[in-house]
């Protein structure tokens, strides 16, 4: 790691105890009680004292030392441009499923990154494996209660999980979260599944080993291996492993493993604990589950019930509606795009809305060249794919999904902006992640996005990081 920068402030908050110490943007914040600070969590940790001094770099070279007097817990009211400040821990491992090599060329720089940082993981929601954590690593996390982590795991099985991560030197991952335990934190675990590798008694034991590791370990998601065809070229040449897409027996048969371990924790926990991938319910032709059996979705940004939540909410909006009718709507031409994943589902809802609303909605399920078909969710989804789709409809409003841009609500995947998918569509553009912003948008109009409510694509956003070239992939590796 670099030597720490000190955190740049990107705003401050009107009112707040940073503006009335006259902190401005630009500015960076060095040290508290003469600590040098590495990143947000440090600031968050060595700020939470009735009083503190902290060290300012002013924007023109300066320094300052200021005195804060305040609650424990108050805030000081300053955002940052990032959230390390020290560098970024990159990943140790070489995962033949990594969907960093399939990217494609002339992405923003950030993407490319292998980051594996336990620091982005409390902060940002970030998954790591836990591979590359020193004993200093270890010592901060227990000082500084960093909890809950998401992990990777995979498999339990250390030479499968080895295999998985092409890491011969990973170490035990059950004995990492039981030390996790020990220290009294929480971690959200994922096994992303590829088919003949760790699914079947490889995935039962894994389940096994992880639910029985509750309430440390708070939640299992199983999700599908996501590939595009450079990364299954990749697999299938240099590994020998067909990098297969979940199918309907496939799902099914997954699903009704999952509901056996569901049981199991249900009864023995009072939660569901194990959660199957929103992708598996729509290739098995299933239902997805109620909400309760989400756990409170705390993995709802890995895939896992952003189905039942979009369901969920168009059931709140259909009772709203019909007990305050919306006349002003009716005759409106809105077209919606969305992965081909969630089509027909949004098809449906989007029928409904209309029976209620007199809106003449469309849904447009759009392909993804830039990454290949089977890449099918709307977050993955291209400026370039929506305009290829799209362009040259007639609606007064068109819809795209929030998630397919990026963390600060300016750029697609491409690089290309709003503005610029906007003119090549030929229609006027609105942003929703649910029939009900939807609803809002199209009474609202066209607007600018506002930030994500969730921080985990704020790493990735940021086109001015200082990204290190050890941690980068390098197309053609």
């Amino acid at each position: 790691m670099k030597t720490p920068e000190g955190g740049v402030v990107s705003s401050v908050v009107h009112g707040s105890l940073a503006e009335a110490a006259g902190i401005v943007p630009g500015d960076a914040i060095v040290a508290i009680d003469g600590r040098t600070l590495r990143d947000a969590v440090d600031y968050q940790f060595y700020a939470a004292e009735p009083e503190i001094t902290a060290r300012f770099r002013k924007a023109d070279g300066s320094e300052d030392l200021v005195v804060f007097e305040k609650d424990p817990d108050e805030d000081l009211g300053m955002a940052f441009e990032r959230a390390t400040w020290d560098g970024v821990q990159v990943c140790n491992n070489t995962c033949f499923f990594c969907f960093l090599k399939g990217l494609p060329k002339g992405l923003r720089k950030p993407l490319y990154l292998k980051d594996d940082d336990y620091r982005l993981s409390f902060l940002h929601g970030n998954f790591v494996t836990l591979t590359n954590l020193t004993e200093d690593d270890w010592t901060r996390l227990e000082e500084q209660r960093l909890s809950p982590l998401n992990v990777s795991v995979h498999a339990t099985e250390v030479e499968l999980r080895r295999k998985l991560l092409g890491n011969e030197r990973a170490p035990d991952v059950v004995a990492q979260l039981k030390r996790l335990r020990d220290l009294g934190l929480l971690a959200h675990t994922q096994i992303v599944l590829t088919p003949g590798v760790n699914d079947g008694e490889a995935l039962e034991r894994s389940l096994r080993d992880l639910t029985g590791l509750y309430p440390t370990v708070q939640t299992v998601s199983v999700v599908p291996v996501g590939a595009s065809p450079r990364l299954e070229e990749w697999s299938r040449d240099r590994d020998g492993i067909e990098l297969v897409a979940p199918e309907g027996d496939f799902a099914r048969a997954l699903i009704a493993t999952i509901r056996r371990f569901q049981r199991a924790c249900e009864e023995a926990y009072g939660r569901s604990v194990v959660q199957c991938a929103d992708e598996y319910y729509l290739a098995a032709g299933r239902p997805v589950p109620a909400a309760g059996r989400y756990d409170g979705f705390p993995q709802y940004e890995n895939g896992i019930g952003m189905v039942r939540t979009l369901l969920d909410d168009w059931s709140r909006l259909r009772r709203r509606l019909r007990a305050g009718p919306a006349p002003e709507l009716a005759g409106k031409r809105v077209a919606i795009a969305c992965g081909t994943l969630i089509g027909p589902t949004l098809t449906r809802l989007t029928e409904a809305f209309g029976a209620e609303t007199g809106v003449v909605g469309s849904v447009h399920p759009v392909t993804n060249t830039l990454f290949g078909k089977r890449v099918n969710v709307s977050g993955l989804l291209s400026g370039g794919d929506y305009v290829r789709t799209l362009a040259g409809v007639e609606a007064d409003l068109v819809l795209l999904p929030r998630t397919s841009l990026d963390y600060f609500g300016e750029r697609f995947l491409d690089s290309m902006t709003v503005a610029e998918v906007a003119e090549g569509i030929g229609a006027p553009v609105a942003f929703a992640t649910s029939m009900s912003e939807a609803f809002e948008a199209i009474r609202a109009g066209p607007h600018d996005p506002e930030p994500a409510a969730a921080p985990n694509g704020a790493f990735w956003s940021d086109t001015a990081i200082d990204v290190p070239i050890e941690g980068v992939w390098v197309q053609g590796e």
